[in-house]
């Protein structure tokens, strides 16, 4: 494996029984890149990640840099949101198991954007913008090199988009985290993604956004014209 590669990926195949969600799978993400996976809802982007991080599996190839802290932002917690736990509590007892420093909390939410006063407030109080930044906060104690984020924006606002857009480039650019993301944002993905990786059933596409999501490969994957508005401040 290169240096400049964090993750190879050969020959992934999933399979559920009889069914196939993806095949012969072949990839590699270049270390501080970020990757947008795309494609329409059952060809896989969720198993993939799941795959990746050694959750489900698989036959072929998964192979990351030796020594690669990974953190992970699921798109749906199993966790219930009335339970009497503050963000202090929940991101304590990721502090511990990751034998990390007592102030990793304030780090933490403060690299996402959160005020310390939200240690004290209870995980069921908070917007859903603000639910998802924490357990982007979660996922960075013991500073992992990769971040696999499922639909990190879901349930977010405009305005949280945003901010949560800037979090991640900064972590990027700054920090040299590896980005891996699944959105249907494909603005976002356009503006945001090193590379873009196109998944549907029997087939894949990989390359940078303005090669990936042009009309005819977009109406390829999705089986329906898609259109999408360009930012042209995103900084890119």
């Amino acid at each position: 494996m290169k240096n400049s590669t964090i993750l190879e990926v050969e020959r992934l195949a999933v399979r559920f029984g009889s069914a196939e969600v993806f095949s012969n799978l072949t990839f590699q993400v270049a270390r501080g890149s970020s990757l947008a996976v795309i494609g329409p809802n059952g060809a896989g982007k969720t198993v993939l990640f799941r795959a990746l991080i050694g959750v489900q599996q698989y036959a072929g190839s998964v192979r990351w840099t030796p020594g690669t802290k990974i953190g992970y932002v699921p798109q749906k917690l199993d966790i219930e949101r009335d339970l009497p736990i503050t963000a202090n509590d929940f991101l304590r007892a990721r502090t511990s198991v990751a034998c990390a420093s007592r102030d990793e909390p304030l780090r933490v939410l403060a690299r996402v954007g959160l005020e310390p006063a939200l240690l004290d407030q209870q995980i069921g109080t908070m917007s859903g913008g603000q639910f998802q930044r924490l357990l982007i906060a979660f996922a960075l104690i013991g500073h992992p090199d990769a971040l696999l984020l499922d639909e990190p924006a879901a349930g977010m606002d405009a305005p949280g988009q945003e901010k949560l857009n800037d979090t991640l480039r900064s972590l990027q650019t700054d920090d040299g985290v590896t980005i891996l993301f699944i959105s249907h944002d494909l603005s976002v993905v356009y503006g945001y993604a090193s590379q873009v990786l196109c998944l549907r059933r029997g087939d894949s596409r990989m390359g940078p956004p303005e090669e990936v999501l042009t009309p005819d490969r977009l109406k390829e994957i999705y089986g329906t014209p898609i259109a999408f508005h360009i930012h042209e401040s995103n900084g890119n």
